[in-house]
C-alpha cells in the first residue's frame, strides 16, 4: 500500500469518521503509571497474533507510524505464534504496567483474552480489536477490519463465476478452528459459491491454522483420497501457496480454480504469476491508522469509537469475471502489504 504522510487535518477528519459519543474518564486506575482518558497525553500498545506474519508486520508498522505522527507513545507486543493465548494475556498486563490508555488488539482466539480485555476496560483503557472480532462483539468498545463473511463471499462468487456454469467439486483449506476469522470467511465462501457445510459438492476440507506447511500437508492426503475436483477454497495467502505445491505436484493446476484473502505483496504476485485465480485484499495500514485516531481523540478527549468499523475489501484477479468488482494485479501490487511498492 503506497505509504503516505500524515497531516493533522488529514487524521482529523478521520477521527471524525469513526468516533462515537463522549463517554466518561474513567477514575479507576492501576499502580501509579496511568495515563487517564483526557489528559492529552497519548500512549498506545499494540498487541498482534504474532510478530513475523507479514501482515502483523505491516499494521505493526503502519499504528507506529501514524503514533509518530501524532505525538503519541507506541509500545508493540505479540503472541509467539498463532493461537497464543496466554502470551496475549501477558502482553496486555504488561501494557497496562507501562500505563497505556489504549490498547488496539488482534485477538488469536476471538474469546480466549476476554478476562485480560474486561480488566483493562475496567481499569480504563480504551480497547479496541483490529482485524478479529471478539465473542461477544462488545467485549471490546470498538472494532476496526475486514468484513470477513462479506470478504469470503466475494472470493466464493468469484470461484463460482469462474467455473462457468459447472458444478463446484471443492476442497476447503480453513484457518485455525473456532476463531472468529476463520468461521466468517468459510461462511461467506460458502454462501458465494452457493453451497453449505453439508453439500454434497464439498469433497473435504482440512484444518491448516494458516500455515504454508500444514495446508501442503493437509491437501496432499486429501488428495489421497480423490483427485476429482475443480475448485478450492484457501483461508489465507500462505496456505493457498501451501495447497498449490500439493496441487502442483500431481498435476493439476491446471484443472482447478482456487481463491483466497489477504492482498499481500507475495499474494498478489502469486496471482499475477498462476498459483491461484483471485485473492481478496484487505488493507491492515487502514486497520491501524484509525485505531490509532482513536486513541489520540480518546486520550484528548475522552471520546470513544463504538461498534464495527469495516475497512474494505477487494478482489485482486487477472481474469475478472462478470458480475463480480475487481482489480488487476497492477493495482493490487500499488496497493499490497508487506513488500516493496
Amino acid at each position: 500500500m503506497r505509504q503516505r504522510s500524515l497531516s493533522a487535518l488529514a487524521l482529523a477528519a478521520v477521527v471524525g469518521t469513526v468516533l462515537g459519543t463522549a463517554g466518561c474518564t474513567v477514575e479507576r486506575h492501576w499502580g501509579g503509571n496511568t495515563t487517564p482518558a483526557g489528559s492529552g497525553k497519548v500512549k498506545v500498545g499494540l498487541v498482534t497474533k504474532t510478530d513475523t506474519n507479514p501482515y502483523f508486520v505491516e499494521l505493526r508498522n503502519a499504528a507506529g507510524a501514524a503514533a509518530k505522527a501524532n505525538g503519541a507513545d507506541f509500545s508493540a507486543l505479540a503472541g509467539q505464534f498463532d493461537g497464543d493465548n496466554d502470551g496475549q494475556v501477558r502482553a496486555i498486563e504488561n501494557l497496562m504496567q507501562q500505563g497505556v490508555n489504549t490498547i488496539l488488539i488482534t485477538p488469536s482466539s476471538s474469546t480466549g483474552v476476554l478476562k485480560a480485555i474486561k480488566d483493562a476496560r475496567d481499569a480504563g483503557v480504551l480497547v479496541i480489536a483490529l482485524d478479529t472480532a471478539t465473542e461477544p462483539a462488545d467485549a471490546v468498545d470498538a472494532t476496526f477490519a475486514t468484513d470477513n463473511f462479506a470478504a469470503g463471499q466475494q472470493q466464493g462468487a468469484y470461484v463460482k463465476a469462474a467455473l462457468n456454469g459447472v458444478d463446484p467439486k471443492l476442497l476447503m483449506v480453513d484457518g485455525t478452528a473456532g476463531s472468529s476469522v476463520d468461521t466468517e470467511r468459510h461462511g461467506g465462501f460458502l454462501k458465494g459459491i452457493g453451497l453449505t457445510d453439508s453439500s454434497p459438492e464439498i469433497k473435504g476440507h482440512t484444518p491448516a491454522n494458516g500455515d504454508q506447511s500444514l495446508a501442503q500437508q493437509g491437501m496432499e492426503n486429501l488428495l489421497q483420497r480423490s483427485t476429482d475436483i475443480n475448485a478450492v477454497y484457501s483461508m489465507n495467502e500462505p496456505m493457498g501457496r501451501g495447497a498449490y505445491a500439493a496441487l502442483k505436484a500431481r498435476g493439476l493446476t491446471d484443472r482447478i480454480v482456487m481463491g483466497s484473502i489477504d492482498g499481500g505483496c507475495e499474494g498478489v504476485q502469486n496471482v499475477k504469476d498462476g498459483l491461484y485465480a483471485a485473492t481478496v485484499m484487505q488493507f491492515p495500514k487502514k486497520m491501524a491508522e484509525q485505531g490509532v485516531l482513536a486513541a489520540v481523540e480518546y486520550a484528548k478527549t475522552g471520546k470513544k469509537p463504538t461498534g464495527f468499523v469495516n475497512t474494505g475489501s477487494t478482489v485482486i484477479t487477472d481474469k475478472p469475471m462478470p458480475g463480480v468488482p475487481s482489480q488487476n494485479t497492477t493495482w493490487g501490487l500499488q496497493n499490497c502489504w508487506g513488500g516493496a511498492k
